[in-house]
Formats: structure tokens, sequence, C-alpha cells
């Protein structure tokens, strides 16, 4: 039992992984997050008033199924089977999170002055959150589809556009983590 209060090595996850997108390929299904959303617009009603989103959102239903697996599961592991105190963090990662004002995670998954539900509470995190989310949501459809569509599903299919897609995702996060993310914080 105390296997699922580890970590697990990258080829067990990554075999697992292969499976699934094996059995996915085999069912004639593609893996991807952000189809979801279209797939809750439309079952908002979205479809009477845009083309987009006029389609059968009953053959998706398994794919909101991975969806609430992946949050459900989320909180699982967050609240009964972490542990953060094991978490080691790089020295350099430390130094940099303190060059911009954050202190390390001690005992924390995540630093409490970016993370921290008072946060929330602010108008600039407000603003930061609405904007990254629109700008995710935006690319994720510009891009026809998002990082694990691309670089699960796409990738294990040999699709081309999915290569250039996650190399975009690198160098937008490159971007982000080394020129955005210091004048944001």
């Amino acid at each position: 039992m105390n296997i699922f209060f580890q970590t697990w090595p990258w080829y067990v996850s990554g075999f697992i992984i292969g499976l699934i997108m094996l059995s996915l390929v085999f069912f004639g299904k593609s893996f991807g997050m952000s189809s979801n959303l279209r797939t809750m617009c439309t079952i908002m009603g979205a479809g009477k008033k845009v083309a987009f989103f006029d389609f059968d959102w009953k053959s998706q239903r398994w794919n909101l199924l991975v969806v609430l697996g992946a949050m459900l599961g989320g909180f699982v592991a967050t609240h009964f089977m972490s542990d953060p105190s094991n978490v080691s963090i790089n020295p350099k990662t430390i130094e940099a999170l303190a060059a911009l004002n954050i202190e390390a995670p001690n005992g924390q998954l995540a630093p409490i002055s970016i993370f921290g539900d008072l946060n929330f509470l602010q108008p600039k995190n407000l603003i930061v959150l609405l904007v990254g989310g629109l700008l995710v949501g935006f690319g994720t459809r510009y891009a026809g589809g998002c990082t694990s569509g691309h670089a699960i599903s796409g990738l294990s299919n040999l699709q081309l556009p999915s290569l250039k897609a996650v190399i975009g995702f690198f160098v937008g996060g490159l971007i982000m983590v080394h020129v955005l993310f210091p004048l944001i914080f």
C-alpha cells in the first residue's frame, strides 16, 4: 500500500500513459482536456447561437469523466496522500524566488505568497488570473488543443502540428518564466 504514497518512476508512469494512449487509438478517441470546455459550452446551450458549439456532446461524456477523475484524483492526492515535507527544492530555485521576494515553500507544495487563499482577494492577482485564463483559453483554441492533447495524444500519433505546438508551448513557458514572471511579481 506504501506504493501509492510515493512518487512513481518515470518509466512506470510513462508506460501507463502509453497503455492509455494505445487504448484511446484502438477505440478511435483522442485525448485532451481543453476539448471539455467546448463540451461544457455546448451543454449550457451555446450551440443555439454559435455553430462551433452545435455538436453531439454526449459522444464526449467519456472525456468529461477524465476531467472529473483528474479533479477528484488531485483532491485525494493533495489532501490524503501527499507529504509536502519531503519535497526538496533546488537551492537555485529558492534563490531565484528570494530575488523576486517570494519565500520558499517550506513544508508546502507551493509558496503561500502566490498561492495562498488571501491572494484571491487582491485586485492585481485577480487581474493576472483572469488575463492568464483568457490567454490560455484563446491559446488552446488557436493551437487546436492544449498541452496534454498535443504533447501526449498528438505526439504519440506522430502529428507534425502537435510537434510545432509543443515547441511553441516550451518557448512560451521559457518567455513567461524568464521575462514576464519577474515583471509581474
